[in-house]
């Protein structure tokens, strides 16, 4: 009996050590990039919430750089959807977005060059708390 289950467990050892084709590499490759990628949303989902509880006078950038910076961590499929998500979710990062933020919101250009500079440095993987601002509570 012993002898069966060695054999088993050796079979198993074997089978999976053993290369796999080529086409099963790049389909677990794309599944992983899925998963980082939906993993990215959510990271970026949740700072984005974050942002609204909080609504903490000056703490957007912080929550951008941060939303970012998680999505990136989790691996290329996370830093595509850091680099593709825009913030506010619904609008694009066009004419229109910079002219609802100028016109609507008071907010100009210069606040959405700021935002993109949050952005571009918790994708790159720099700090969030570079842009934390005094006073925002802990659980954030």
């Amino acid at each position: 009996m012993r002898l069966w289950v060695c054999i088993a467990l050796l079979s198993v050892v074997l089978c999976v050590s053993a290369d796999r084709p080529r086409i099963f590499e790049k389909i677990a490759e794309a599944g992983k990039f899925v998963r980082d990628a939906a993993g990215g949303t959510r990271d970026m989902f949740r700072a984005y919430m974050d942002m609204r509880e909080a609504n903490y006078k000056g703490a957007d950038k912080y929550f951008h750089a941060r939303g970012n910076y998680d999505a990136a961590r989790r691996g290329p499929g996370g830093a595509w959807a850091a680099k593709v998500i825009r913030w506010p979710f619904l609008l694009p990062h066009s004419d229109a977005r910079e002219g609802w933020q100028s016109r609507v919101s008071g907010r100009g250009a210069e606040d959405t060059r700021l935002d993109q500079e949050a952005n571009e440095w918790g994708r790159r993987g720099g700090d969030p708390n570079r842009y934390r601002p005094k006073g925002l509570p802990g659980r954030y």
